[in-house]
């Protein structure tokens, strides 16, 4: 067969976070005519991969119907409170005892186990959080490129404290949000992060999902894989970020920082609505907390009273789920310089534009990464797991900063750190700098081309 011929399959959880960057790179060979294309995520997400079709098809394969306790989206809200929680490690904890399902997984994994058998994929492009995936391609010796929404230490670093791991041994482990320059008090909690990540799988609990996992396995024939195998059996790793994002240390050179993986702007390009109120405006600041945040109505009810304070500088250009805004005052109470809208066209058409003077975030690796591509000031109000991250790295790199208190919303704190992003000018001029540095690592053609590169080898 010849090599340009061969499948190539992407599997994806059905999370935006996760899933967008993959359905961006799918667009681009699309566009550019490869052929065999396939897309396995949940059935929910079919109209958005078929959309994707261009000079070449598409193709979508069904991993069945969303499964709420592996998907963030659908969590009761007792989880959402515990994966939120203030206590950084309790949240992990929380997210790993709800995520860690392995006979959920297995369900998973048995549905793209009959899409590969279908495709006979020459190679996988496998979401960095899709371990079902990642098992299926090391038992059956597909080769597979890892892709990686974060900053890079977040699938390099060891989560206990005798884990492989790239980083240097005193690095911040993932989701601690500590810094590189820590505290003696920081470096200790640094410490026990990674010994209580280890004590959490001696639990009796935890002792009996473990056993029920390696059962599985053994049915399924699953190669046993250690804490950095995702990694190391990778024929590549694309990170959709650059070493001047994260702290310092040396990445492996399989590990390809290709910066934001964005599709051709604009994105929208019959969106004359909100692009030509964004026209009429002087300064505006865009607040866009991802698809998980669950804001209360007292949160939402501080946001408004943000928008009030800053009336007489900013506009406020606010996505807000549907499904939330039963919380806002009534309509005649909103302050005029506010909009709200359930759904932007493009977050990234608005981020691209020259009037948006600031970025009020949940601090998400694609939120992260897609506000300094376009050199624009953050404020960040960091959800959990990798938010923290982020956000701490993103207020060390002076392109944002984090609020004092991210588990409320303190009007006081946001109008104050909104001042200061949109009014000292060098937090503008190092998120340009770089966001020109995401730029000329290429994005989503650099990460076409090593993934073309890699078919070719496979």
């Amino acid at each position: 067969m010849d090599s340009a011929a061969r499948p190539i399959l992407f599997v994806s959880l059905p999370e935006s976070g996760l899933l967008n960057p993959l359905l961006v790179l799918a667009g681009e060979l699309a566009r550019r005519g490869v052929p065999d294309l396939w897309f396995a995520t949940d059935e929910h997400r079919r109209a958005e991969v078929e959309a994707l079709s261009d000079a070449s098809p598409v193709s979508f394969a069904s991993l069945g119907e969303v499964i709420s306790e592996l998907s963030a989206v659908t969590w009761g809200d007792d989880v959402y409170r515990e994966v939120t929680q203030s206590s950084r490690f309790k949240a992990h904890r929380a997210v790993i005892r709800q995520s860690y399902k392995p006979a959920l997984q297995a369900r998973k994994y048995r549905a793209l186990e009959r899409i590969v058998d279908e495709v006979r994929p020459a190679l996988l492009v496998v979401d960095c959080v899709a371990g079902f995936a990642v098992d299926l391609a090391l038992t059956r010796n597909i080769p597979y490129v890892l892709n990686v929404p974060f900053v890079a230490s977040n699938v390099l670093t060891s989560h206990n404290p005798f884990g492989p791991s790239y980083t240097p041994k005193n690095f911040p482990v993932p989701n601690s949000g500590l810094p590189l320059a820590m505290s003696g008090r920081q470096k200790l909690a640094n410490t026990l992060f990674k010994w209580r990540t280890l004590g959490m799988f001696m639990n009796p609990g935890m002792g009996r999902v473990l056993r029920e996992d390696a059962a599985i396995r053994k049915e399924l024939g699953i190669t046993p894989p250690n804490a950095m195998t995702r990694v190391d059996r990778a024929a590549a790793v694309l990170c959709a970020s650059v070493a001047e994002l994260d702290y310092p240390f040396d990445v492996p050179d399989k590990v390809h920082l290709v910066g934001a993986v964005l599709p051709p702007l604009p994105e929208a390009p019959d969106d004359d609505e909100v692009s030509s109120w964004l026209d009429g405006q002087s300064s505006v600041v865009y607040m866009g907390f991802g698809t998980i945040t669950r804001l209360t109505r007292e949160e939402v009810g501080a946001l408004v009273e943000v928008a009030r304070r800053m009336a007489d500088t900013h506009q406020f250009l606010w996505k807000l789920p549907k499904e939330q805004q039963h919380l806002l005052p009534a309509a005649g109470e909103l302050p005029a310089n506010l909009r709200v809208e359930s759904w932007v066209p493009s977050q990234l058409d608005v981020l691209a534009h020259p009037n948006v003077s600031a970025f009020f975030s949940h601090g998400g690796g694609n939120a992260y990464h897609e506000g300094v591509y376009f050199g624009v000031p953050q404020v960040v109000r960091p959800l959990w797991v990798d938010c923290f991250d982020q956000a701490v790295r993103g207020q060390d790199l002076g392109v944002s900063l984090t609020l004092d208190r991210p588990h409320t919303v303190d009007p006081d704190d946001v109008v104050d750190k909104l001042t200061r992003v949109t009014t000292d000018p060098s937090f503008r001029a190092r998120a340009e700098r770089l966001g020109a540095l995401q730029q000329a690592a290429g994005g989503r053609k650099t990460a076409a081309d090593l993934v073309l590169d890699r078919l070719t080898t496979a």
